[in-house]
């Protein structure tokens, strides 16, 4: 019952979804894409070209920062290139930094090793909005690549929210310039700016259709045509003064026809 009336108190919803149904699915699309698709070699190679970050990425180099060592006050210059230690020899740590460094991008903590059973505990809550924003505005958002990124319920779990960024895409370039949607599409500092933008693909006439419909309540948002005031309310008064008029004139031209008798 509170689920009931927390639903219908949601106006942004469509009358065929339903957000306690979705969000299993879309749990499950979080959990694909921290434990799988982040680790695969297609999602990085697409997330470095589109550049975004993926989570074990921001955690890795939130960890190299915690772990480089503190300037020294009477040290001018950059650190010596083998490291502080005696003799140029690296210490254990600046060793198993430079080994994964090494390895390249392509060798990510697998999720069996205990570093990821650890960073997976802090990645519970990333927001995949930015990773659908970067993909959409990229013109990266098909299919495939949806599939690849979020697994098999991107469909139930990803469709509706990709739905509303391809719609704030299309509202985003009617009402700005190209300079102010790539600024807007920028993101933070820690995804990194977008390097391109590409128009939808694969839009359909109801797509359109939708995002007209939007854009005109966004308009009379605009206007303050909300509530009483709205296009709709202002039609049902406007018909019910129409009718009451017509009657009146029904009415007074019986009047006006006895007086002329």
């Amino acid at each position: 019952m509170a689920d009931h009336l927390f639903q219908e108190q949601q106006p942004f919803l469509d009358d065929q979804f339903d957000m306690f149904d979705w969000y299993p699915y879309f749990q499950s699309c979080v959990r694909y894409f921290l434990e799988h698709a982040q680790y695969n070699g297609p999602v990085q190679a697409l997330a470095a070209f589109i550049n975004i970050q993926l989570p074990f990425q921001k955690a890795e180099n939130q960890a190299a920062l915690l772990r480089a060592p503190p300037p020294n006050p009477g040290q001018h210059g950059p650190p010596p290139p083998h490291g502080g230690g005696p003799g140029g020899r690296l210490s254990p740590a600046a060793a198993a930094a430079a080994a994964a460094a090494a390895a390249g991008p392509g060798y990510p903590h697998p999720p069996h090793q205990p570093y990821h059973q650890h960073q997976h505990q802090h990645q519970q809550h990333v927001s995949l909005h930015p990773y659908i924003r970067r993909l959409v505005a990229t013109g990266f958002d098909l299919p495939a690549v949806l599939h690849g990124f979020f697994g098999d319920d991107w469909e139930l779990g990803i469709s509706p929210l990709h739905e509303q960024e391809r719609r704030n895409f299309l509202f985003a370039a009617k009402s700005s310039s190209w300079l102010e949607v790539k600024r807007a599409y920028d993101g933070a500092d820690e995804e990194g700016a977008v390097p391109f933008l590409k128009p939808l693909r694969g839009v359909t006439e109801a797509e359109i259709v939708a995002a007209e419909s939007g854009w005109s309540e966004w308009l009379a948002m605009q206007d303050w045509m909300l509530g009483p005031r709205s296009v709709e309310m202002r039609g049902v008064a406007g018909s019910s003064a129409s009718g009451s008029g017509s009657a009146g004139a029904a009415g007074g031209g019986v009047r006006i026809k006895r007086e002329e008798e």
